[in-house]
């Protein structure tokens, strides 16, 4: 199996509903997002996916949370905008153009900070 991991940054702001403590508060984070795609066998020019497809996929959702109050947003708006949610949010969004360059989206991890991440992976 090969694997093709990219990273990619955005920053938001947020607040966490009854969760307890200060993440109840609106901050922000400065967040780091790696995509990674997965697949048995390379293409004809001895690729899994070219990086480029990867990064324009990940700019093309990220588009959608950057600068933004999460919160704010329809897809957020019955549920906490946590790392857990942003990762699935992601997937979903990512996941289709992947099956559709007959790839897998393999899983897509969120780091809120240097030492906190989150992984979303089917």
């Amino acid at each position: 199996m090969y694997e093709v991991t990219i990273k990619k940054s955005f920053s938001a702001a947020h607040l966490l509903k009854e969760i307890g403590g200060k993440c109840e508060e609106l901050h922000g984070h400065n967040f780091l997002v790696e995509i990674s795609v997965a697949a048995e066998s390379l293409n004809e020019e001895g690729l899994l996916i070219d990086f480029r497809v990867v990064k324009r996929w990940t700019d093309e959702a990220l588009e959608a949370l950057d600068h933004k109050y999460l919160n704010e947003l329809d897809y957020f708006k019955n549920r906490n905008p946590s790392s857990e949610a942003i990762a699935r949010f992601l997937h979903e969004r990512i996941g289709e153009k992947a099956r559709q360059a007959k790839v897998a989206l393999s899983r897509v991890t969120v780091w809120e900070s240097d030492n906190s991440r989150v992984t979303y992976s089917l």
